[in-house]
């Protein structure tokens, strides 16, 4: 039998056996667009308006909002992963449950982590934190994403949009606590001096609607640099 018959048997062998199957590579094109594509394209609040009560209810300061996101991104991760590797598993007509009772099992771990270690941010985010369970973001991408695809992709995405989600939390934190206050991570950032010549503290800032305000200016930014998010009648 002469070589090139015995290359295309091995072929087809190896075809039947899936070993000539070329791997997606981790971080290829198509995997990165669900790391990248929240931060912008996607965005869960400006673009998916999802999510909006915590932006208003924990940016009056960077620091709660800084801890939130975390948690936010440890939570959709770690679900993600779960309910992907379950996916054929749960049965359709409980599937809802078995997602809320792997979110809050996930809330509560970093519910405890906090506590124990960051006890001063925990009180301030006590409440928020356990209303992760809640969060229309992470329950949509359970259900959208993670129980139709397999772990590592469900696991980008989850940090991808948990990210996305935090981005905005994050930018309305800083501006509200900077001309709200003055300052940033709860440290002075406008001198004494500037106060001296006259400068005030914006009181507004520190009001809920400040927020709202602040994410539509965000959203008008993004839109203005991104014509394809501009809605056409």
């Amino acid at each position: 039998m002469s070589k090139e018959s015995n290359k295309s048997i091995n072929k087809k062998k190896s075809s039947l056996l899936f070993i000539n199957k070329e791997r997606e590579p981790l971080f290829s094109k198509k995997n990165r667009v669900l790391l990248t594509d929240p931060l912008d394209d996607n965005n869960p609040i400006t673009v998916q308006v999802l999510g909006i009560c915590s932006a208003l209810a924990i940016t009056v300061q960077l620091e709660p909002a800084v801890v939130m996101s975390l948690s936010v991104v440890a939570v959709m991760g770690a679900s993600n992963v779960i309910v992907s590797l379950l996916r054929n598993l749960i049965p359709n007509r409980i599937r809802i449950i078995v997602q809320l009772v792997v979110v809050a099992s996930m809330v509560v771990l970093v519910d405890q982590i906090l506590k124990a270690y960051a006890y001063d941010v925990y009180k301030e985010l006590s409440i928020f934190i356990g209303l992760i369970i809640t969060n229309c973001i992470v329950m949509g991408r359970l259900e959208a994403f993670a129980l139709g695809n397999n772990v590592w992709r469900s696991f980008l995405d989850g940090i991808g949009n948990a990210a996305g989600y935090g981005l905005i939390l994050i930018v309305v934190a800083f501006f509200r606590e900077l001309f709200g206050s003055g300052k940033l991570y709860g440290f002075q950032v406008i001198p004494e001096s500037v106060y001296d010549l006259g400068y005030e503290n914006n009181g507004l800032m520190l009001l809920s609607p400040m927020a709202l305000i602040i994410v539509g200016i965000y959203i008008w930014f993004q839109r203005s640099k991104n014509r394809k998010l501009i809605e056409k009648n």
